[in-house]
């Protein structure tokens, strides 16, 4: 015999169209005709066909939906910005970048909002969205800000470091050694990299690793690297001699101090580099924005 959720006989038959006879006969057909789905031979699991259905949709709403088209348009004009491909100062031309990119400029000023809660785009009303110019004062106190959040970072490292992290932090340092040697200093800038995320990974501190990762975004702004200061790969990499010392040493005093040596002497290299491009550059007047517009 069938049953129901209800427990009525009278409407499975009602429901099926098929008499007691086919029932027992042939209750495949039953199910088949069945046009409510909700009826299961005696025997099986009670409800077994809303269960499954329970289940996928469960198993839908758990899947990872693909990311919005404006945060993978998103994605594309930093890391543009970041390359210098969008330099500084440049003017974002909306209708050029929608068909470039084939979509619609909605999706477009979504991904300009992203970027510009970001501090990479300033939005400008009438005048449009332009790459954000950092100025010289900007660095000064973006970095200032930094020598005191990565001071933290190797204070509390020194503090929590386990063995294999700072096993983990020799390796590190190793690569900065191999490239400083081989004067590579795209290998040195990632190595470099590579150390201090790793500081603020053991400092464990993920209000600490937000805002400096923010804060690096706007260093990227800056039209130069310090590293291409004369002297700066040498000098950053006896910083990390000492900075890597102290965390060995477990002394996260003199850790936070040298770090906040190391943060400071990478802006005023920046600055020497600055100084020395504005010595070099001829006179000219500066463009204004409706020029760069046109």
């Amino acid at each position: 015999m069938f049953r129901c959720r209800s427990g009525a006989s009278r409407e499975v038959l009602k429901a099926t169209g098929v008499g007691p006879a086919a029932i027992r006969s042939r209750p495949a057909l039953v199910l088949r005709q069945n046009p409510l789905r909700r009826y299961c031979p005696v025997g099986a699991p009670a409800f077994a066909s809303e269960k499954s259905e329970t289940a996928q949709s469960n198993m839908n709403a758990s899947r990872i939906a693909p990311m919005a088209l404006y945060q993978e348009v998103a994605e594309r004009l930093r890391q543009r910005i970041y390359s210098h491909e969008l330099a500084p100062g440049t003017w974002v031309d909306e209708q050029a970048l929608a068909e470039h990119y084939g979509i619609s400029r909605t999706p477009l000023r979504e991904a300009l909002k992203v970027l510009a809660s970001e501090g990479l785009v300033t939005l400008k009303p009438r005048r449009g969205c332009y790459v954000t110019e950092i100025s010289e004062r900007d660095l000064d106190e973006v970095f200032s800000v930094m020598s005191m959040l990565e001071g933290e970072c190797a204070r509390a490292s020194a503090m929590r470091a386990t063995d294999g992290d700072l096993t983990r932090l020799r390796a590190i340092h190793a690569d900065l050694e191999k490239a400083a040697a081989a004067d590579d200093i795209d290998g040195f800038f990632e190595a470099n990299q590579n150390f201090h995320r790793s500081l603020q990974e053991i400092a464990d501190n993920r209000w600490l690793l937000h805002v400096i990762e923010d804060l690096r975004k706007v260093i990227k702004l800056s039209r130069h690297h310090s590293l291409f200061s004369d002297g700066r790969l040498e000098q950053s990499l006896e910083e990390h001699r000492d900075i890597l010392g102290a965390l060995l040493a477990r002394d996260g005093e003199r850790a936070e101090q040298l770090m906040r040596h190391h943060i400071r002497s990478g802006r005023a290299a920046l600055a020497r580099i600055a100084v020395a491009k504005a010595d070099d550059a001829p006179l000219a007047a500066p463009e204004t924005e409706a020029q760069a517009e046109a």
